[in-house]
Formats: structure tokens, C-alpha cells, sequence
């Protein structure tokens, strides 16, 4: 006979156990202390186990009903009610314990074996937006709660204020750390899943803005009499004289240059072009050969004065005005253009842009302009060769280059002649020194080992012996000329 409310409210302590039958397996479990508890009874695999469903008056007989339905439900389904049961106490500690912010912080973690601090790094990127965009949002939620709706809501939010970029990385990022959470704490399925599919069209990409040739006299002149830092202008300088990267150059530290051969050589960790190549295809440094960028004679003089001034608490080339020991800052040389009046029409990302078109305007092998700025060859043949391919030819090339640059701008000061004068300094460039070609043998420059260039006082190391690799057709190296002589005039030695 099923129970009834009376019933169990009745059932008094007998001073020993005993129990009341509701039906299909639910039972009612009387103490001997007078504490009752449901129970239900089923069959599995041959025996008649049973399972708590909880305290009587807290689960009420119709709530106690229900919980045994759901069970035989289970039951009829092939599912045993414990385990279940064990499973959705897990899942209840690990959804309290894994909140989107804590499984970030370990996703987080986990990239960061893999990826390369710095202040424009992908880790920083990482940081920042989450930290401005989506934990103030996602952060205290369950990660096991978070629904793709969630996931619209902050990325439309993004969407609204024009950050289409922002959105892109973050709909990577999602995608990247629900699946690391499929693995770690068993998370079910991925809601960042097909995001991309709702993303918002993005913008037409705004590139860096550049000069065009025409525009290099004026800005030369105004270069030359740049009333700031000295080492913000050298910077700005070598970016114009070699085409690198602004991260290069920040990165640049006095063991790099080999100045006897006028090379550059950048390790690959600081080339991004190099730095994808390791982490696609599992590589450490070791395994990529350097960046070389042949330097002109201009650029060689700017970095003999610079380590000439190199201070003993100083590491990078171009330190920190403030901070010896750290590099300068990006935002330093974007602000030095902005005084000189090119806000909106040149940053040092741009400089690259204005080598790029003029040595391409100028005719130069494509191979040699793409090769001397480091660019991905989409070609499988030519993206082979590696970075010490073209050095002679863009040896020549660069120097050309250079020479073209101190051609403009005392073009521009004869445009100009009322031009204030230069701000004093209490450093100069010395001499540009004439640079011997390397030999060539069979197609290739085969280099010796070399000393490589050191503050003073500095012990003199030992660069590796490097082969490079040149093409046949390379142009002669050019002469000291007229008005390079006259520059080292314009600017004595101290």
C-alpha cells in the first residue's frame, strides 16, 4: 500500500530500524534514533543495490517520488543511478572551481611555453584584452555555464566599437581555450565553435602610412635638424638606411653587428618572419639561420657612433632614455615623427613601406627588395633559400640606396637655405669608412671568422663562420662619392 503524509509523520522511534514501502523500489528508512531517510531499491547485474535520495521531512514524499522516477529512468536507460550520481557531483566541484577566468589563467599559462614575452607580443595582446574585454564579463562564470550566446554578447560589444581586429583574435583565442578545456577539465563541447560564421565584415585595412620618393628631401632636412634625442635620430635613421623591422631594432644589442663585413646579423627569434617558421614547424633558434642585413657605409658609421657612446649599464643599442638597461620605446620613435610634423603620414613601421616602394620604383630585383626586408616568399622555391641569400647584391643595393638618401637631402638643403641650423651636439658622426666587397668564389662569399663590434673597453668576441650565398649577376660596389665626403665635413668626427 503506497504511503501517505500521516503515515510518515506517524512512524515513531521503536528503539530499533525498520522500514515503510511506498512503491516500485521507494522506501521509507526509520531509524532507531527516529531519523528517516528515502531510499530506492533497483536491480543491477543480478543483485538489488539501493541508493539514497535524501532526508525526510527536507525531500518530501512527492519530491522522493519524483527523484525515484528519474532514477528507474536512468536504470531502464542502462545507466547505473550511482555512478550518475558521482558524475554530477564532479561535474558540480569542478564547475565551482573552474571559472572561465581560472581556466584562462591556465590556457594562459600553458601558451606562454610557446610564445615570446614583449611589450607588442602575442602574450601581451592576450593579457590586455582579457583583462580590458571579456573577464570583467566571463570571468566569475562557470566555464561550464558559458553559452555561445555569452560569447556574443561580449564579442558584438567589441564588434560595436569598431575593434573588428580585436573580435578576430578574440573568436581564435575563445576557440583555442574552450578546446584546451575539453582536455583539462572534461568540458563537454566547444561554444566557441563556428563564431566566425556571425563575425561582422571587417574594415578595409588602414596600412601604415609612407613617403613617397619626392617627399624624402624634405623629410631628410628635417631629419638632419630633428631638435631631440640624438639616439631617437640615429634610430630613425638606420630604419631608413636598412629597411628593418622596428622590433629589430629595439631588439638590436652590440653583439649583432659585425662591422669588418658591415652585417647586420639578427638572431630569428627577434624576426617575425623567422619566429612563425619556428613555432610552425617546431624549431628552436638553432635551427634557422640569422637574418643578415648588409649595412651601408651611412649605416655603419650611425652604428660605430652608437656603440662608441654605448654607456656599461647599457644592454640594447638603443637603450631607454630613462632606463639604461632597457630598450627604447616604439612609442618614442612615432613621436619623434609627429614633431617634425608627420603625424598621420609616417611611423616607423611605415619607413619600411617607403624603402619597400622606392627600391621597387627604382627597379631593383624583386628577390633582393623582399629578401632585404625579411618578407614571406609565398613562391615554395624562393622560400627555401634562406636569409643570407642576395647579401652582395643587396650589399650594392643598399648602398645605392644610402648614397641616393645623402643626394636628397642636400638636394633638400639647397631647396631650403634658410633652414635653421642644427641643434648643438655633443656627439658627432665620424668619417664614413670605405667597405671592401667580400670575395666571391663559385657563387659564393666565403667569410672568415671576424671580430665583432664592441663598446669600448668591451672584450672583442668571435662571430661564426657564415656562408653566403650569392647570385652571379651582383652589381659592383660603389665608390666613396662627392657628397659623402662633404656630409663627413658637415658632420666632424669629435
Amino acid at each position: 500500500m503506497p504511503l501517505t503524509d500521516t503515515a510518515i509523520r506517524l512512524a515513531k522511534p521503536t528503539g530499533r530500524d525498520y522500514t515503510l514501502k511506498d512503491g516500485d523500489g521507494l522506501a521509507l528508512f526509520v531509524g532507531a534514533s527516529g531519523a528517516k531517510n528515502w531510499h530506492f531499491r533497483f536491480s543491477w547485474a543480478g543483485k538489488q543495490p539501493r541508493i539514497s535520495l535524501g532526508t525526510y521531512p527536507e525531500i518530501s514524499l512527492k519530491e522522493a517520488r519524483e527523484l525515484r522516477d528519474q532514477a528507474r529512468a536512468l536504470v531502464a536507460k542502462g545507466v547505473d543511478p550511482r555512478i550518475h550520481r558521482r558524475q554530477e557531483r564532479k561535474a558540480a566541484l569542478l564547475a565551482a572551481s573552474n571559472t572561465f577566468e581560472a581556466v584562462f589563467r591556465s590556457w594562459r599559462d600553458f601558451k606562454a611555453l610557446s610564445l615570446k614575452a614583449g611589450r607588442q607580443s602575442t602574450l601581451s595582446q592576450v593579457d590586455r584584452i582579457f583583462k580590458k574585454d571579456l573577464l570583467p564579463t566571463l570571468g566569475p562564470q562557470s566555464i561550464f555555464e558559458i553559452t555561445r550566446a555569452d560569447l556574443l554578447e561580449v564579442l558584438r560589444k567589441i564588434e560595436r566599437r569598431g575593434a573588428h581586429t580585436t573580435a578576430e583574435k578574440c573568436r581564435t583565442w575563445f576557440n583555442q581555450l574552450f578546446r584546451y578545456a575539453m582536455v583539462e577539465v572534461e568540458l563537454q563541447s566547444n561554444p566557441a565553435a563556428d563564431l566566425d560564421i556571425v563575425a561582422m565584415p571587417k574594415l578595409r585595412v588602414k596600412h601604415n602610412p609612407f613617403l613617397r620618393m619626392e617627399q624624402l628631401p624634405a623629410f631628410l632636412v628635417k631629419l638632419r635638424h630633428y631638435g631631440g634625442d640624438l639616439n631617437t635620430q640615429l634610430g630613425l635613421r638606420l630604419l631608413l638606411l636598412t629597411g628593418v623591422r622596428t622590433g629589430e631594432l629595439r631588439s638590436a644589442v652590440p653583439e649583432q653587428f659585425d662591422l669588418e663585413r658591415s652585417l647586420w646579423i639578427v638572431p630569428p627569434e627577434n624576426v617575425k618572419q623567422l619566429q612563425e617558421q619556428m613555432r610552425k614547424k617546431n624549431k628552436d633558434c638553432t635551427e634557422i639561420p640569422p637574418y643578415l642585413v648588409p649595412l651601408p657605409r651611412q649605416a655603419v658609421a650611425i652604428v660605430r657612433e652608437l656603440l662608441r657612446a654605448k654607456s656599461p649599464a647599457q644592454r640594447y643599442l638603443l637603450p631607454h632614455r630613462s632606463k639604461p638597461r632597457e630598450r627604447i620605446s616604439e612609442n618614442t620613435l612615432n613621436a619623434a615623427l609627429k614633431r617634425m610634423g608627420y603625424k598621420d603620414q609616417l611611423t616607423g613601421h611605415g619607413i619600411r613601406a617607403t624603402v619597400s616602394t622606392a627600391l621597387n620604383e627604382l627597379g631593383y630585383h624583386k628577390d633582393w627588395v623582399e629578401a632585404q626586408l625579411s618578407h614571406a616568399d609565398t613562391n615554395q622555391i624562393r622560400a627555401s633559400y634562406n636569409h643570407a641569400e642576395y647579401v652582395e647584391q643587396r650589399r650594392a643595393m643598399m648602398q645605392d640606396w644610402a648614397d641616393r638618401l645623402d643626394q636628397w637631402e642636400m638636394q633638400g638643403l639647397q631647396a631650403d637655405p634658410e633652414m635653421a641650423p642644427s641643434m648643438p651636439r655633443d656627439r658627432r658622426l665620424p668619417p664614413v669608412p670605405a667597405v671592401e666587397p667580400l670575395p666571391i668564389r663559385d657563387g659564393h662569399v666565403e667569410s672568415a671568422p671576424a671580430e665583432v663590434a664592441a663598446g669600448e673597453g668591451d672584450e672583442l668576441e668571435r662571430s661564426p663562420v657564415l656562408t653566403l650565398v650569392a647570385r652571379k649577376d651582383q652589381r659592383p660596389q660603389p665608390v666613396l662619392t662627392d657628397i659623402q665626403r662633404e656630409r663627413a665635413l658637415v658632420l666632424p668626427a669629435p
